[in-house]
């Protein structure tokens, strides 16, 4: 069967993903390579000191991003996408949707981004004795319970983007346990919420006389390969107001970006786990079994089968790295010359792999915004040396790069030197790894394990959720997520792996130590250097 009749015959699977700053459609054959792909590029707004998007910017989005899709099926194809064996929608995790009875959103959505929920975090992390962040959509909940909203009281469903997306989609208030573990705790063993906490947050509430309890009011919690629901006529005019897109399709859960993620590196296995850096950076590893007390500065969730998971996330990345590469643009513009901006990077990458092991006594601190690993509510990005300091090209960019992972570094030192967890590969994707072996090696000069990277990563988290559509559809009997990855999508894929070299992870110790004992100069900034409105 060729492409087109394939199309037709709706031998395809479709993942749209809404990330922060594009929604974007892939949709895949039979052999998991996309077809076709669509995007929007949008944006989220500070209104009333929250982080928001509005639904008119949702589903104008979602409308864009699918005709977008459609078009590139036309175009390449000569046919017209009225069907697909399967869709699977994924969003940026976390956040707060809440609806009345007559499904009418009562606040702005309040995405991720919020950091208005501090009291809530703290006094939840204490009720549970577990690590509830601030972004988590109970957080969010408790918080409004907290400041006495009036909504409140009406809560008749509380949701995420993605599972906002989903209902209307298929009528079905349900989401996938990736998902649903950074809206509240998830118990391992019952691939469900954990029932312990839910009644905690019950009897802690019970005196506010809401006629709700929080099961009433959250998904339905589904694992990889459940099917979620179908496509309705009305899922089907919002998604494609031109009336072609046929209802019906089967849907599988939605899911979170760490989800998407997790799935599209192959990283859902225990011992794997998954590193993305760009603007900013996050980890996750798949452990073997629970950690052994509560941290801040790690988040738990689960891979979409339900495997629990460690995160160590972090705000700041390679937002100054790219500060410093704009200036050297400048510089070889002053002097005359002039240079591709890829090639750039991957000289100045090439070059701090010449710097001493430790970067010569160097050091930095890449905060453009807090960063809660090392309890920094804001950000100052400083650069610091002794007269003494091996002050070259070389260690400059080292040090800048091992900056870029140093809080990245700190939170990844919980999970393997206190808690003794065992990582046999970690593969990489995002922005980072476009300059070629240097980053694959100064990453594993940080975390200490192997880095790969894959042809795929590029593909990214909506190419992930077309996987995770996939396997819905095509699953054997008794086939696992973690053999369908391993076994059919990743079979013989291609891509390069660095393994950590001895003297790289030592001198990102030595560095590591100077980074932690200078942070009382990152906070002597913020306390004496105002930010600039």
């Amino acid at each position: 069967m060729g492409t087109k009749e394939a199309i037709e015959a709706g031998k395809t699977s479709l993942g749209i993903e809404f990330g922060s700053t594009r929604i974007k459609a892939v949709l895949i054959g039979e052999d998991f390579a996309p077809l076709a792909q669509g995007s929007h590029s949008w944006e989220n707004r500070l209104e009333n000191g929250v982080w928001t998007y509005s639904l008119d910017d949702i589903w104008d989005g979602l409308k864009d991003c699918y005709a977008d899709l459609a078009k590139d099926v036309k175009e390449k194809y000569g046919t017209v996408l009225t069907t697909t064996g399967a869709i699977g929608f994924s969003a940026m995790m976390h956040g707060y949707m809440v609806f009345d009875k007559e499904g009418t959103l009562m606040t702005p959505f309040r995405t991720w981004r919020n950091t208005i929920t501090e009291e809530a975090s703290e006094k939840l992390t204490k009720l549970f004795d577990f690590h509830i962040p601030q972004r988590w959509s109970v957080a969010h909940l408790y918080q409004s319970i907290l400041n006495g909203e009036e909504h409140v009281k009406d809560i008749v469903y509380l949701s995420t983007l993605a599972g906002y997306v989903h209902w209307k989609m298929t009528g079905v208030k349900a989401v996938g346990i990736g998902e649903a573990s950074g809206m509240f705790p998830i118990d391992p063993d019952t691939l469900d919420y954990d029932e312990g906490m839910v009644k905690k947050f019950d009897e802690d509430v019970a005196g506010k006389g809401f006629p709700w309890k929080l099961r009433d009011i959250l998904p339905k919690v589904l694992v990889a390969g459940q099917e979620a629901g179908r496509l309705t006529e009305e899922g089907a005019k919002l998604l494609d107001p031109t009336g072609n897109l046929k209802a019906g399709i089967p849907l599988c859960p939605a899911e979170g970006d760490a989800g998407t993620g997790m799935t599209a590196t192959n990283s859902t296995a225990v011992r794997t786990g998954n590193v993305s850096a760009g603007t900013s950076c996050f980890a996750m590893v798949v452990l073997e079994k629970n950690l052994g007390q509560v941290y801040d500065e790690l988040d738990m969730v689960t891979t979409p089968s339900g495997k629990p998971v460690a995160m160590v996330h972090c705000n700041n990345c390679t937002s100054d790295l790219n500060a410093w590469v704009s200036l050297f643009k400048e510089v070889i513009a002053l002097s005359g010359g002039s240079i591709d901006t890829s090639k750039l990077y991957e000289s100045l990458f090439a070059e701090a792999m010449k710097g001493d092991p430790e970067c010569g006594g160097l050091l930095a601190y890449n905060y453009l915004s807090g960063e809660h690993i090392t309890h920094m509510e804001e950000g100052r990005p400083l650069f610091v040396r002794t007269a003494d300091s091996s002050f070259t090209l070389a260690n400059f960019m080292r040090t800048t790069l091992f900056t870029a992972l140093g809080a990245l570094k700190t939170g990844m030192n919980i999970l393997i030197r206190k808690e003794n967890v065992k990582v046999d590969r970690i593969t990489g994707h995002g922005g980072w790894f476009n300059s070629g072996r240097p980053s694959q090696l100064i990453m594993a000069a940080a975390l200490g394990v192997p880095v790969a990277v894959m042809e795929t990563a590029g593909e990214g988290g909506p190419w992930g959720q077309a996987i995770l559509a996939d396997y819905m559809l095509r699953k054997g009997e008794k086939e696992t997520l973690e053999d369908y990855l391993d076994k059919k999508v990743f079979k013989g894929a291609k891509g390069s792996q660095a393994d950590p070299v001895e003297a790289d992870v030592k001198g990102f110790d030595v560095f590591l130590e100077r980074y932690t004992k200078g942070l009382v100069i990152e906070r002597a900034a913020i306390d004496s250097l105002t930010s600039t409105p």
